[in-house]
């Protein structure tokens, strides 16, 4: 049987709302995880919806220590320099060989935290992560395409694709449980083989 893994959701205020229920009710429905949401100090955000979030934690990794993923949701919030740094936690999850994850804007805080350094990655597109996070390492890897990318335990994905994100995301955090992913990515794609 696999062990219970704890997934830790990053939300700052005007979270994308459509960007974190794929990951977060598959990992807990079909996965068995656990989730957790994290917010700046723990209090309370909002999202683009308007809809409040409550967070159980803040964001430093003495509070987190249970954590086996962090994924930092979309919100434009990341964009200013006012934005939270999330470096310390996320760099701790990887370095316990955990997994790590941005999507949309959340990749920001991937870039900034100097994750993308070597690692192949993706965002909103090219010119839209060099303006926002100018100068980021490993700007040379960028992959120009509109699905979720992977390497070495970090996941990143442009806004548009939550469902290839959370199936890389848990394809990541769960290597073992490869049909059931595929079982996922199939009833995921028939939405769109459909439409």
């Amino acid at each position: 049987m696999v062990a219970s893994r704890t997934i830790g959701f990053v939300f700052i205020d005007k979270l994308a709302d459509w960007e974190f229920g794929l990951l977060a009710a598959s990992a807990v429905e079909w996965f068995g995880a656990r989730a957790v949401s994290l917010t700046p100090e723990g209090r309370p955000v909002r999202s683009i919806a308007g809809f409040e979030l409550s967070g159980e934690r803040g964001l430093t990794p003495e509070e987190n220590k249970d954590l086996d993923a962090v994924a930092l949701v979309g919100s434009d919030e990341w964009v200013p320099g006012t934005a939270p740094n999330p470096a310390p936690l996320l760099l701790t999850i990887l370095e316990k060989g955990g997994v790590v994850g941005g999507i949309c804007a959340g990749t920001l805080g991937l870039a900034r935290s100097g994750l993308f350094s070597g690692r192949r990655h993706t965002s909103n597109g090219r010119d839209w992560i060099k303006e926002k996070a100018p100068g980021y390492l490993g700007s040379e890897s960028y992959q120009d395409v509109p699905h979720a990318v992977t390497d070495r335990g970090v996941v990143s994905a442009p806004g548009s694709a939550p469902g290839t994100f959370a199936l890389a995301f848990l394809e990541a955090l769960y290597p073992e449980r490869s049909a059931t992913i595929a079982e996922m990515r199939i009833l995921f794609a028939r939405e769109y083989r459909s439409a």
